[in-house]
């Protein structure tokens, strides 16, 4: 069956894929380019940065100009050329993706498809894969996953399947005929989380990497508020959710994450890193759970059933602030109360890098 495909615009994209789909293929997640066809002039690591692709007008290299993106030689023999890139996340379902090609104009990429395979453990055995051991890429079973779709120069492209992938994927290979240059590639699909055996195990719940996401915010000005569920704690304010300054008595900013499982909440991370000087003044963090048979775009911050489970509480400057149950600092944790979302507001704005969620998994 030929996959369908089409383009749409960035508000669409902004609409239906952003607030409910990861892109399981950034760098910030662990995102990894394992080889590719041609790199001549700029190189494919590139690809999967998470900030937005730069130009440097007149600077040149030994193989020409430079380009913040991928680009490779003129007048390819083969059809296209490749790249193929191990997803961050265990194995994830798939259902659109981003090409950008910013800044270039008359070397673009004129089309584009992808392709994904499934490297189980099964499959590795059977084929000897390993990440190191590249060169047996061609008796990988590949699946066409995004058809070829023309790509236009300078602009940022969206494209969307008709449908979520059936089989879910560990690595894709992205395609480009005959040759040229992409500056950024982003894909977009829901995580298949590996959860824990035991249902007693504590694990963060609120992390990415098993599928927790941002639903709605009020301000994402600095920062966007899927850094707050990234692993590790970052390098810099860059990777945090910081919204900008507010100028109206009362004001205070907020985030809705919807949590990668049914928790029972044990303690709650917020963590300050590198922001000094612009922390909140003060946090609260609610929980709430929002029955599947509902809506999701419709569950709103003022939604009277949400509980408090860390009250306004005082911040500091690059520190992680812990509230346990152990220590008695949670509230409406106490009788194995589940939830299966967490708000997060801030006093009147700032930035925070992570939120932590843990918790040992309900089945509900």
């Amino acid at each position: 069956m030929s996959v369908i495909a089409k383009e749409v615009s960035v508000d669409e994209f902004q609409e239906n894929i952003i607030p409910k789909y990861t892109d399981v293929i950034n760098e910030k997640l662990g995102g990894k380019i394992l080889k590719f066809s041609d790199e001549w002039f700029a190189s494919a690591d590139n690809l999967i940065k998470p900030y937005s692709p730069v130009r440097k007008v007149n600077k040149f290299t030994h193989a020409g100009a430079w380009f913040d993106g991928w680009e490779t030689r003129r007048h390819n023999p083969e059809p296209y050329d490749y790249v193929i890139v191990k997803i961050a996340v265990s194995s994830a379902n798939i259902i659109a993706a981003e090409i950008d090609t910013a800044f270039f104009d008359g070397n673009q990429a004129p089309a584009i498809s992808i392709d994904a395979a499934n490297l189980s453990a099964e499959n590795k055995q059977r084929i000897n894969w390993n990440d190191e051991n590249l060169d047996i890429d061609k008796q990988i079973q590949w699946e066409e996953i995004l058809p070829v779709l023309k790509c236009g120069p300078s602009r940022r492209q969206f494209f969307i399947r008709d449908s979520l992938t059936k089989n879910n994927y560990t690595h894709v290979r992205l395609k480009m005929y005959p040759d040229g240059g992409i500056a950024r590639f982003r894909l977009y699909g829901l995580p298949i989380p590996i959860f824990p055996t035991d249902l007693n195990e504590i694990f963060d719940s609120a992390s990415i990497l098993l599928g927790a996401i941002p639903i709605s915010y009020s301000d994402k000005h600095f920062g966007e508020p899927n850094n707050l569920l990234l692993p590790g704690r970052g390098v810099d304010m860059g990777d945090g959710w910081e919204t900008k300054r507010s100028r109206s008595p009362n004001h205070n900013d907020w985030v809705i994450i919807k949590l990668s499982n049914y928790t029972k909440i044990d303690s709650i991370i917020i963590d300050t890193a590198h922001f000094r000087g612009n922390y909140p003044q003060s946090i609260q963090v609610k929980a709430i759970n929002y029955p599947s048979d509902k809506i999701e775009k419709d569950l709103h911050i003022d939604d009277p059933n949400w509980k408090t489970v860390v009250p306004i509480s005082k911040t500091g400057p690059d520190k992680e602030h812990y509230y346990s149950k152990k220590d008695n600092l949670l509230q409406n944790v106490y009788n194995n109360e589940t939830y299966n979302y967490v708000s997060l507001t801030i006093y009147p704005d700032g930035g925070v890098k992570r939120l932590r969620v843990l918790g040992a998994r309900s089945i509900e």
